[in-house]
């Protein structure tokens, strides 16, 4: 199983999409289950963003993002991507992709301190 909490949906759109999400995972028979935690995010080229955290399978997770991304026409950020290089640092990094549909139009960097387990921010983005 895994897992992430660098996914997200368009600011208004949260509980719908999940529960859209978590409904066609089960009528598919796919490993997935999403929920909302009560977090957003604000990004200076996206908007803001609800995150929602998902357990299961990865193919699904990425697959049920895009089929979101086109059925309710919004951005969102499909996440999980981790650097190659393993570095000892104090903030743990995750890289994720800004979708519409199937086009990606950006990339944002997240970061979170090893330490204290806090919440993502947004560290970089950039519009493609």
């Amino acid at each position: 199983m895994a897992g992430s909490e660098t996914f997200g949906v368009e600011k208004g759109y949260g509980k719908a999409a999940v529960k859209w999400m978590n409904d066609e995972a089960e009528k598919l028979g796919l490993k997935f289950e999403a929920r909302l935690y009560g977090y957003e995010i604000d990004t200076k080229n996206f908007g803001p963003f609800e995150m929602f955290s998902w357990i299961g399978d990865v193919k699904a997770a990425r697959s049920l993002i895009v089929k979101a991304s086109n059925r309710f026409k919004i951005k969102v950020i499909e996440g999980g991507y981790k650097a190659r290089v393993i570095m000892l640092k104090l903030e743990s990094s995750d890289y994720a992709m800004v979708r519409k549909g199937e086009r990606i139009i950006g990339h944002i960097e997240f970061s979170s301190s090893r330490i204290t387990g806090s919440k993502w921010t947004v560290k970089l983005e950039e519009r493609r």
